[in-house]
């Protein structure tokens, strides 16, 4: 057995794992509210109220989260597509199934993982005495999606890298308005 397919073996196991917790109904409810959360339109509304009420940073950060965002989600959708790795399927004789429906068959990386911790760097940039709230609430975004059971563990990782990556460019570009 290659490295790879231990890595894999290992993702997989670990998923399993992580994913039996999921199946109890508190935590499902609270990863179902956390994953809604990394679903887009609350980072719309979070950006739009910094623009409309703090008016020194407010149009800075929706513009820095625009362009992260224009960078992010074609990176991760190349991504996306040229790995097509397929979801996590459970033993069918068991009964399992996953608690959300995907929105498409590939897991890697995790859009919503990348996109919560590209948005909580950006906000850590512009608020940093928040910056351990908006770091947890992302990975409760990534970890949601494990436990709902529509990513391994590996997807989460590489969602934190993409996003962590695309805030650090974008805030060390250089671009202060569009």
């Amino acid at each position: 057995m290659n490295t790879l397919q231990k890595l894999t073996l290992l993702d997989t196991r670990l998923f399993f794992q992580v994913n039996l917790i999921g199946q109890l109904p508190s935590v499902k409810r609270l990863s179902l509210g956390l994953s809604r959360c990394g679903d887009g339109p609350l980072y719309l509304i979070i950006a739009l109220l910094l623009w409309q009420f703090d008016l020194t940073r407010g149009n800075q950060f929706i513009q820095h989260a625009l362009l992260a965002f224009a960078i992010e989600l074609p990176l991760y959708l190349l991504l996306k597509n040229a790995i097509q790795r397929e979801r996590p399927k459970g033993p069918l004789h068991h009964g399992w199934a996953p608690g959300i429906r995907p929105s498409d068959r590939f897991s890697f990386p995790s859009g919503h993982t990348a996109a919560a911790f590209m948005f909580a760097w950006l906000l850590a940039a512009y608020y940093p005495e928040y910056t351990a709230y908006y770091l947890l609430m992302a990975a409760g975004i990534g970890l949601s999606r494990v436990l709902l059971g529509v990513h391994y563990p590996t997807d989460i990782l590489a969602g934190v890298s993409l996003g962590s990556a695309v805030a650090l460019v974008v805030l060390n570009s250089g671009v202060s308005t569009l």
